[in-house]
């Protein structure tokens, strides 16, 4: 079976978006944690859902920035996008923005990498999944950077030795 046909960055992006609602806050009136991971999960499972044509499930969250709180009647907004597709893996990076619910003093709150392993629809087995084509000066650097990204993750999940790590052991030298 041969690999599926690359795709653009544009063609693997998703945009959505969320009212935070007194159920989503704790009792500081903020948006809660969990509750925040679990929309950047949705936002980033549709997007590398997207891009391969078949379910996927999450393999890692890493470098989750919580920058702002987000207080119970703002409006967030999820721009999630894939910055590089391996064999049967996606990472994919998420952006949350705040803003009031007529959309002033927006700013953006959260960040994050995540990544996804495209299943068969019948067995459940991990598939190939298309490449990427980065069109943008950003989604080359991203591009580029996401080896550098998998390695780190390798390493600390203890599937890679840190020798075995060039990406890694080239950016200590410098």
């Amino acid at each position: 079976m041969s690999r599926p046909p690359a795709k653009r960055v544009a063609e693997s992006f998703t945009t959505m978006s969320e009212l935070v609602m007194p159920n989503d806050t704790n009792p500081q009136d903020n948006l809660m944690g969990g509750n925040m991971l679990r929309w950047m999960d949705i936002c980033c499972a549709i997007c590398a859902g997207k891009h391969c044509a078949r379910p996927v499930v999450t393999a890692s969250v890493d470098n989750v920035a919580f920058n702002s709180a987000i207080r119970n009647g703002e409006v967030i907004t999820l721009e999630a996008s894939v910055t590089r597709a391996f064999n049967t893996s996606i990472e994919v990076y998420v952006e949350v923005f705040a803003a009031s619910m007529q959309g002033t003093d927006p700013r953006r709150t959260h960040h994050a990498y995540f990544t996804f392993v495209a299943l068969n629809k019948d067995n459940g087995s991990p598939v190939e999944v298309p490449q990427l084509l980065p069109l943008t000066e950003i989604e080359q650097q991203r591009y580029e950077a996401a080896m550098n990204r998998r390695e780190l993750r390798l390493v600390l999940a203890g599937r890679m030795k840190p020798e075995n790590a060039p990406r890694l052991k080239e950016l200590f030298k410098n």
